[in-house]
């Protein structure tokens, strides 16, 4: 019978030990590859924000989308209203839950992809909310919001794309222009 807990107590000492040993192994592999964090910000009405991404250093991370050259030609024209001459970045604290939540569910989310990086909306009968905007690998942000219009514009060297969701006279629209 002594014999028997001898074994018993030497064979639970070395599982325990492999197991912590393997998850050990496991844990260093896995550290900063599969797990990175997001890189969206949390915006608030009325502020204006400037974000510069970097480029994932996983190899989980995607290649960088290049301009294809049958691409959409680009629009000479620009959006009517102007946004404010210098943005400030913001500086307030996240939105709390309960704002969050009425927030998103006043009407249809829509995402909308571009070469800078990703804009999503909460498109309302008569207003837009800013979900999301999240820069692609290289590229700058900056978000500017009245009461009547929202532009996020990625910047990458002399490349620029905007989305701009305007309500002013009718129900939120959402232009993507490249420039």
């Amino acid at each position: 019978m002594r014999r028997g807990l001898v074994h018993l107590l030497a064979w639970s000492l070395a599982t325990g030990a492999a197991v912590t040993l393997s998850w050990w192994g496991v844990h260093t592999v896995m550290a900063g590859t599969a797990y990175d964090p997001p890189r969206a910000l949390p915006l608030t009405a009325g502020d204006a924000t400037t974000q510069e991404s970097k480029p994932l250093a996983s190899p989980t991370s995607r290649p960088s989308r290049s301009p294809s050259p049958s691409a959409s030609p680009k629009p000479s024209r620009t959006p009517t209203a102007a946004p404010p001459s210098s943005p400030t970045p913001a500086t307030s604290p996240a939105p709390s839950p309960s704002s969050a939540a009425t927030a998103t569910a006043s009407g249809e989310v829509k995402s909308y992809d571009t070469d800078g990086g990703r804009v999503v909306f909460d498109l309302g009968d008569t207003s837009a909310t800013l979900v999301s905007a999240t820069p692609g690998a290289g590229w700058s942000m900056q978000v500017w919001k009245t009461e009547t219009w929202i532009r996020v514009e990625f910047t990458s060297g002399a490349d620029q794309v905007s989305v701009f969701c305007t309500w002013h006279d009718g129900p939120p629209r959402v232009e993507v222009g490249t420039y």
